[in-house]
């Protein structure tokens, strides 16, 4: 099944602010941590440096592009187009296998959002 909000993610993702959810705290007159500042979500990819945001969005648009495929391969299959079986199969399962990859990883991010929001400041 393709994810049909490809559009709306990556509305939420360049929309995103740290500031939105994460107050500063100062401890002792400890200066704030100005979130915006760091470089930690700074990643290197094919065209340069990406934000964790953009990294993250291209990577749910290109499982969103496997399982469309997949979804067209089988719709030839079942109409008779095409007659290569295994062809329609290992494009179904490269889909299967990306989505549960992200899956994974969507379930690995919140686990650490959950770890950091238990750590005491």
């Amino acid at each position: 099944m393709p994810i049909e909000t490809v559009g709306s993610m990556k509305s939420i993702l360049n929309d995103y602010s740290s500031k939105d959810w994460s107050k500063s705290a100062e401890l002792d007159g400890a200066k704030s941590i100005n979130f915006n500042e760091l470089s930690i979500g700074d990643v290197e990819g094919p065209s340069g440096k990406q934000s964790f945001g953009e990294m993250l969005s291209s990577s749910i648009a290109q499982v969103n592009g496997l399982q469309q495929e997949a979804n067209v391969a089988m719709q030839k299959l079942s109409s008779g187009e095409a007659k290569n079986l295994p062809e329609v199969m290992m494009s179904v399962e490269k889909a299967d296998i990306a989505f549960r990859t992200m899956n994974q990883i969507r379930t690995k991010v919140i686990d650490a959002y959950k770890e950091i929001m238990r750590m005491q400041v």
